[in-house]
């Protein structure tokens, strides 16, 4: 390569629009999946205190939500529930009435153009707080992913669009997606959370969806955040039992584990820009620390630079608002 001063870096940084045309990474609104968290009751839209601008809704409310999200240009959205009531199994997880399945309808019939993804897991639904069967104080795996399985042929009959799968059971992507071809639904895809840590930055999530475990933790069933081989053994199993998409989760603090998922694989890989990413540059935003909207285009635009082809996150809306500016 040629050196100063033939070669003058600057020359290509010199006006926007020379940037613009040398630009190596592109973000844009085709990039974003935004999640929503659904509760029971009517005309419910509670601001979540940790995560400034993201609510519980209700049904009536998530459809005008959803509404929203279709004319700002964002492709998809990932759902959460809340449900009316917890028991040790989170039968509502698996209910035809539950509270995702009632959402996902509603959605579907009021903007179908709306990719509807759905969150597959318990922890929400159980009383324990754990992402499934306990047994001898822990998560018992094969127990857990027949209820697993019944949860994700519950959401493709409501007419969910994707299934995605967060509880890090063993074996579990290989078990959803041979019931689903079997009951019809071989052209649903799934996309795995396939290398999710035990990570400290689901804090605020933990509060939107009433989910935060009652006992221990969950380091038995999410991966230790000091490993990445092991996330490439992860994501080779899900991809061998038939995942369509691989995810990585948290973001922020696994760019590296992003871009060995994506060099090794070459798969469509995820990202989920979690809770406490998001709250933590929306505090410091609030405090006058940071210009918030620069942090967080730079954040997201590292993600994508890593090799995520599709990023969840809570600034979605604000991103489209952002770029269109």
């Amino acid at each position: 390569m040629s050196v100063y001063p033939i070669y003058r870096p600057r020359r290509l940084r010199a006006n926007e629009n020379m940037r613009r045309l040398v630009r190596e990474t592109h973000f844009s609104v085709d990039d974003l999946i935004y999640p929503m968290f659904v509760i029971h009751g009517e005309k419910v839209e509670n601001e979540i205190p940790s995560m400034p601008g993201c609510f519980q809704y209700s049904v009536d409310k998530l459809v005008a939500a959803a509404k929203e999200l279709v004319s700002l240009g964002i492709p998809a959205t990932i759902l959460f529930g809340i449900p009316e009531s917890k028991d040790a199994v989170g039968s509502e997880a698996y209910a035809d009435d539950g509270i995702i399945q009632q959402a996902v309808r509603a959605i579907k019939e009021a903007v179908p153009e709306l990719l509807v993804i759905t969150d597959v897991c318990l922890c929400e639904y159980t009383d324990h707080g754990h992402c499934g069967i306990i047994g001898d104080g822990d998560v018992l795996n094969d127990p857990t992913v027949d209820l697993l399985v019944k949860e994700s042929l519950s959401h493709a009959r409501a007419g969910a669009d994707v299934i995605a799968p967060s509880d890090m059971m063993d074996g579990r992507v290989g078990a959803i997606r041979e019931a689903l071809n079997e009951d019809g639904y071989e052209n649903i895809p799934i996309m795995a959370y396939s290398a999710k840590y035990a990570s400290a930055f689901y804090g605020p999530f933990r509060d939107a969806a009433e989910s935060a475990p009652q006992f221990g933790d969950r380091r038995s069933y999410q991966m230790d955040p000091a490993n990445s081989e092991e996330a490439l053994r992860e994501v080779a199993l899900d991809i061998d039992e038939g995942a369509d998409i691989v995810m990585v989760k948290p973001a922020l603090s696994y760019l590296d584990v992003i871009y060995q998922v994506k060099s090794e694989y070459q798969m469509p890989v995820a990202a989920y820009n979690v809770s406490g990413e998001y709250a933590m540059i929306k505090a410091a935003a609030q405090n006058g620390w940071i210009d918030e909207k620069r942090v967080a285009l730079e954040m997201l635009t590292s993600i994508k630079r890593a090799g995520a082809d599709m990023i969840l996150t809570y600034f979605a809306k604000s991103v489209v608002k952002w770029l269109n500016d």
